[in-house]
């Protein structure tokens, strides 16, 4: 796997534009404990920590292909290699248009150099684009601030913040996982990172969504640096 290329490949890639067999894909680390081929649909949720349905929402985009073993679909390492890729991507906030357009890119790699450099041009400017963002929340932020009526009002709004701060009791693990979360892991390395499987991240991530009352792992983040609990 070390040039980017798999031996095993689902029937029809070589008819997408996006899934061309002898096309080289960024080096991003995999699980050592990777199934054996043809990946069962289940283990390569669980790999990713994502449905079924997201699946075959990437497979109706043409990013990933599947064949199937009786009623089940399955998956080559390549399609494997590209749902890292994908995931990669989605975690940092690229759209799938741009993503459709990034394995558009690698498609006419010719090299596993030129690969690797076109992922990293993607990233930098996913990162350009989040610091464009950050700065607009950050005047946005202080905007909003000018606009507090009154000392009394900001000084009632702090105690309440730190008040639902300290009623906030996370487990070692929970903030661990958070303060990763908060530098940008994603699932798999954060998983490697905590040595748990991708299920027990998920259970994990859960119960931190379900304390902040957030509604993804995002959201969690930014609610626990808002409230002081963990340093942005």
């Amino acid at each position: 796997m070390q040039d980017g290329r798999m031996p095993f490949e689902s029937r029809g890639d070589e008819d997408k534009p996006n899934l061309r067999v002898n096309s080289f894909l960024p080096d991003i680390s995999l699980p050592s404990s990777l199934p054996a081929e043809p990946v069962p649909i289940a283990d390569m949720a669980n790999i990713f920590g994502v449905t079924h349905r997201t699946l075959h929402f990437y497979e109706e985009k043409a990013l990933l292909t599947s064949k199937r073993i009786g009623q089940m679909r399955v998956y080559s390492h390549r399609n494997v290699q590209r749902m890292a890729v994908i995931n990669v991507c989605r975690e940092v906030g690229i759209s799938v248009a741009s993503i459709t357009e990034i394995m558009e890119k690698l498609v006419r790699s010719l090299s596993q150099e030129e690969a690797d450099d076109i992922f990293r041009d993607a990233l930098r400017q996913r990162k350009r684009e989040l610091t464009a963002e950050l700065s607009t929340l950050q005047r946005q932020a202080q905007q909003i601030e000018e606009l507090l009526v009154t000392d009394s009002d900001e000084d009632g709004a702090d105690a309440a913040e730190r008040g639902q701060a300290n009623d906030i009791a996370l487990t070692d693990p929970e903030r661990k996982c958070l303060e990763l979360m908060a530098e940008g892991y994603a699932p798999v390395r954060l998983a490697r990172a905590l040595g748990l499987s991708a299920n027990e991240l998920n259970i994990l991530e859960a119960k931190i969504i379900g304390k902040f009352s957030a509604s993804n792992r995002f959201q969690a983040v930014a609610k626990a640096v808002l409230l002081g609990v963990i340093r942005a």
